[in-house]
This record gives structure tokens, C-alpha cells and sequence, in this order.
């Protein structure tokens, strides 16, 4: 039964202003998890000392906790109320870089980032359920576009602010301007974003227990993938327990009254490709994004802020073009949309892969084309995952949408991260190669041979160019199943 305790506003006068206020929320949490790779150099040579795998999860923490607890926050603001759960979750946000900017030891910068992207995992999904609550349906496909938009230009956003306040600062400052930001955007979505409906549904602790579990060690595993190796126990045994922990949940749910997530809305299958497409999505870009940082400036001598300003073509046609997509796709629907989505994408990645070693205007280039990519993908798979799930559930179809970018963009760091250091090995030269341990990144292999700076930076540009042309192979492969199943999925509605 749906009990309303609270009388909604008129969507039709709020939506302009909720508009831009959940955009910019989206655009802080999904920035930071550019931000804090520009921030890794600082962290490593602090006084807290990291160790390397240490350093990874410092890093990590955040996308982990974001990933693991998005839908079920999702879930939360559907029952509790999107709005008190959008401004707690900014709150918590602001808390835990507080935590991490004052962190004297990796164990309170730990908590920190894990704090961080709790509040993180509050603050997407809700924004998905006000914007939808505050918005008249007429105009709903083109606020999900616009707000689509922000989660792609998040990371362009985190490369720019991040690189510009660490060339003035600390990696502590970072912290210090995204708690300041966050209580910004806190105040903000106070004063604009309405009150919406409760749904009185009565909580599925077992379920949320077994998803979240689930997450955490299937992400575990792709986090040490990389430096574990795939085939290592540690990484079988936490894909293992993923797939057992997954099969108890879909179990527990199918049983349930009222489950966090019901496994059966995968049966439709315009949401499983639109599922699937996101991830692939957020793949591509998250590993064009992990390459991009350090290609800029190991091979082309960029400094931070040159580096985080390098990625701006690719929010050209995000800021441009997006507002235009709603009509493109009802003029000749989502599968020819989506054709063009993944194959400018992985076509701007091929592109980036021969062009490392270009002037930078031709490297620009190809960043604007994948940036077309995404342009078109993003809104177009946000609002079929959204128009999948009822308006009531809208917290739990953006929880779902974010964690299948989180999951995208972890799994797109691991894999081009993977590839990349394979290919940095494999092209070193000679005497460093036989060192044991192999260099894996290019300050180790500068450390055991300053002189040889020339060298090192091609190895780590042929890897870069191998680790680009992957994930372009992964974007167009991944990108035809998604074409495919939205092809049978408007089939089946025609029917």
C-alpha cells in the first residue's frame, strides 16, 4: 500500500531550478572519483606514507562504498523520502573529506573515503527520484538527458577543479574544496528541490545484506585483479563468492514481499540492454580517463592542470549536442541511436590509440568523438532504465543506473590499467625489463634508471596506445549485444 505524507509541489515550476541543482550534485560525486587520481603523485610522497596497495584503495574506498550501497540508498529515499535522503547524503559527503583532508594515518583516510562515497551513494539515485518527482512527465526525457549530460561531464569536471586545486595546493586542500562545494550544493537542494511522496514498503534487510556483500567482492576482485593477477586465488576466490552471494540474493528476493530490487524487471528486456550499456559505456570513457591523465603527462610533459584541461574536448558535445538527443532518438529510435553511440565511441578511441604521439589538436579530436559517443549513449540508455521501473520506484532506477556505471568504470580501470602495464613491461628496455621485480609504473622504472627517461616514456606510450585500442575492441563488441538487444526489445513492444 503507498501512503503519501507529504503534499509533492507542482512540478511544472520547480523542474528548471531542480534541474541544475541535481545536475551539479551529480557532477561533484562523479567528479570526485576523476579528482582524486590527479591527487595520487601528492598522496604517495606524504607524510602518511602509503604503501602502493594502500594507495589503491585509498582511491578505491569510495567507488566501492558508492557501488555497493547505491541501490539501496536508492531504495531508502523511495521509502523515507528522496529530498531528506539526497541532503543527508550530501552531508555525509562533506563529513567524510573533512575526515580524509585532516587524516593523520591511511587508516582515518580510509574512513574517510569510505564515509565519502557512502554519502556519494545517497546522493545519485536520489537525485534521479526528485528530478523525476519535480519535473512534468512531458519534460522528463529531456531533464533525464540533461542530467545524463552531468554524470559524463562529472569526470571532465574532477580532472579540471581537481588539477586546478592541487597546482595551488595540497593533496589535503583537494578535500578541504569538495567538502566546501558539497555544503554548497547542500544549501542549494534545500532551498530547491521539493518534497516528494513516502512509499510505505517494508524493508528487505536480507536482500539489501546479500547485494551489497555481493558487490564488495565482486569489486574486491577487480580491484586486485591488476596487481594479483587474474588468475591468483585471492581474485577467483572473490569472483566466486560474488557469483554464490549473487545466486542467494536473486534466491532471497524472488521470495520476498517487497524486494530492494526485484530480479524479474531483468526480464524485460529493453532495461537489461540498457543495463548493460551503461556499463559499457562508463568502461570505455572511466578507461580513456585512468590512460588519459598520465599519457598527458608522461608523454606529452603536461602539468596537472594542462592535464585536467587536456580532457575538456570531450565535453563539447556533451555541453552542446545532449538537449538534441531526446529528438534524434524519437526520429529514428533507440537501436540506430545506440548504433551510432557505441561505434563513434569506440571509433574516438582507436583514433586516441594512434594519435598519442600527434599534436595535440589531432589527440583532441578524437576525444571529441568519443565525447559524440557518449553524448548520444548516456541519455538515450538513462531514460530506458528510467521509463523501465514505475515513478514511485525512481530511487531504485537511478541506483540502478549508477551502479552499472560504477561497475563499468571500476571494470574499465582494471582492464586498461591491465593492459596498459602489460604493454609498459613489455617495451621497456632491456636491463629493466630482466629487473626483478619489473618496473609496473613509469616513476619505478625512472627510479631504477633515470637516464633512460626517453625509453620509458615510449614503453609507457606503446602500452597506453595497446590499453586504448582494448577498450575501443570492448566498446564495439559490448556495444553490438547492447544494439542488438534493443533491437529485440522494440520488437517485442511492436508485438
Amino acid at each position: 500500500m503507498t501512503v503519501t505524507l507529504e503534499r509533492p509541489a507542482r512540478p511544472a515550476q520547480r523542474s528548471g531550478p531542480v534541474l541544475a541543482c541535481t545536475s551539479v550534485c551529480t557532477a561533484l560525486v562523479v567528479g570526485f572519483v576523476a579528482a582524486i587520481n590527479l591527487a595520487v603523485p601528492k598522496l604517495a610522497a606524504s607524510s602518511l606514507h602509503p604503501t602502493s596497495s594502500e594507495l589503491l584503495w585509498i582511491v578505491d574506498a569510495y567507488v566501492v562504498m558508492f557501488a555497493c550501497l547505491v541501490i539501496p540508498a536508492g531504495a531508502v529515499g523511495d521509502k523515507l523520502g528522496r529530498k531528506g535522503t539526497l541532503l543527508t547524503g550530501l552531508g555525509i559527503f562533506a563529513a567524510g573529506a573533512v575526515v580524509s583532508a585532516v587524516a593523520p594515518n591511511v587508516a582515518v583516510m580510509l574512513a574517510g573515503r569510505a564515509v565519502t562515497g557512502l554519502g556519494a551513494a545517497c546522493v545519485l539515485p536520489n537525485c534521479v527520484g526528485v528530478l523525476l518527482h519535480a519535473t512534468a512527465p512531458e519534460r522528463r526525457t529531456y531533464a533525464l538527458a540533461v542530467w545524463a549530460a552531468a554524470t559524463g561531464i562529472g569526470g571532465v569536471v574532477g580532472n579540471v577543479g581537481g588539477g586546478a586545486v592541487l597546482t595551488g595546493g595540497s593533496w589535503r586542500s583537494l578535500f578541504v574544496a569538495v567538502a566546501v562545494v558539497a555544503v554548497g550544493c547542500l544549501a542549494w537542494a534545500a532551498r530547491s528541490a521539493p518534497r516528494s511522496a513516502r512509499h510505505e514498503r517494508t524493508p528487505d534487510v536480507p536482500g539489501t545484506l546479500l547485494f551489497v556483500a555481493a558487490v564488495v567482492v565482486l569489486l574486491t576482485g577487480i580491484i586486485e585483479g591488476p596487481g594479483q593477477g587474474w588468475g591468483s586465488t585471492v581474485v577467483l576466490t572473490a569472483f566466486a563468492c560474488g557469483i554464490l552471494l549473487g545466486v542467494c540474493w536473486v534466491l532471497v528476493e524472488l521470495r520476498v514481499a517487497h524486494p530492494m530490487l526485484d530480479p524479474r524487471v531483468f526480464r524485460n528486456p529493453a532495461l537489461g540492454s540498457a543495463g548493460l550499456g551503461m556499463a559499457i559505456t562508463f568502461f570505455g570513457s572511466f578507461g580513456l580517463f585512468y590512460v588519459n591523465a598520465s599519457l598527458l603527462q608522461y608523454g606529452r610533459g603536461f602539468s596537472v592542470l594542462q592535464t585536467g584541461l587536456g580532457i575538456v574536448p570531450l565535453t563539447v558535445p556533451l555541453l552542446l549536442g545532449t538537449p538534441w538527443v531526446p529528438g534524434l532518438v524519437r526520429l529514428v529510435g533507440v537501436p540506430a541511436t545506440l548504433a551510432a553511440a557505441f561505434g563513434l565511441t569506440g571509433a574516438g578511441l582507436l583514433w586516441l590509440s594512434y594519435a598519442s604521439n600527434a599534436a595535440y589538436p589531432v589527440y583532441a579530436a578524437g576525444l571529441v568523438v568519443v565525447g559524440l559517443g557518449i553524448m548520444l549513449a548516456a541519455p538515450c540508455l538513462t531514460a530506458q532504465i528510467a521509463s523501465a521501473l514505475p515513478v514511485e520506484r525512481a530511487g531504485i532506477a537511478g541506483g540502478l543506473q549508477s551502479a552499472t556505471r560504477e561497475l563499468g568504470s571500476a571494470l574499465g580501470v582494471a582492464v586498461v590499467g591491465t593492459v596498459l602495464t602489460a604493454g609498459f613491461t613489455r617495451h621497456l628496455p632491456a636491463a629493466l625489463g630482466e629487473h626483478s621485480p619489473a618496473p609496473r609504473t613509469v616513476r619505478e622504472a625512472l627510479t631504477l634508471a633515470p637516464s633512460d627517461r626517453a625509453a620509458v616514456t615510449e614503453a609507457f606510450t606503446h602500452g597506453a596506445d595497446t590499453a586504448l585500442r582494448a577498450a575501443a575492441l570492448v566498446v564495439l563488441a559490448g556495444g553490438a549485444l547492447v544494439v542488438a538487444g534493443s533491437r529485440y526489445a522494440a520488437g517485442a513492444a511492436r508485438r
